[in-house]
């Protein structure tokens, strides 16, 4: 049986390629990026507030803040059922 490939191989030997990365280097970042951009928006502005709180930020400063990064943010796709599925492609 052969050892199971990495569903991102393509994109660690690319990365290995262009850059001082090993393979393994490379799979982490990709593991880091992938987690970064699958919170959903609930979480994202859960973690940024606490994170603008942190350093001292207001409420006032903060919120608008976060909706401004929203605009820009790509964000976890909700779960769709098939039945959503279906009515997306058929209406």
């Amino acid at each position: 049986m052969s050892p199971a490939r990495h569903p991102y191989e393509d994109l660690i030997l690319h990365l290995t390629e262009t850059s001082p990365l090993g393979p393994g280097e490379a799979a982490k970042v990709i593991a880091d990026v992938l987690s970064y951009f699958s919170e959903s928006v609930e979480e994202y502005v859960r973690r940024r507030h606490a994170e603008l709180k942190t350093v001292g930020h207001t409420n006032d400063e903060i919120f608008p803040r976060i909706a401004a990064e929203l605009r820009g943010r790509r964000v976890a796709a909700p779960e769709l059922s098939l039945r959503q599925l279906r009515r997306i492609v058929y209406g």
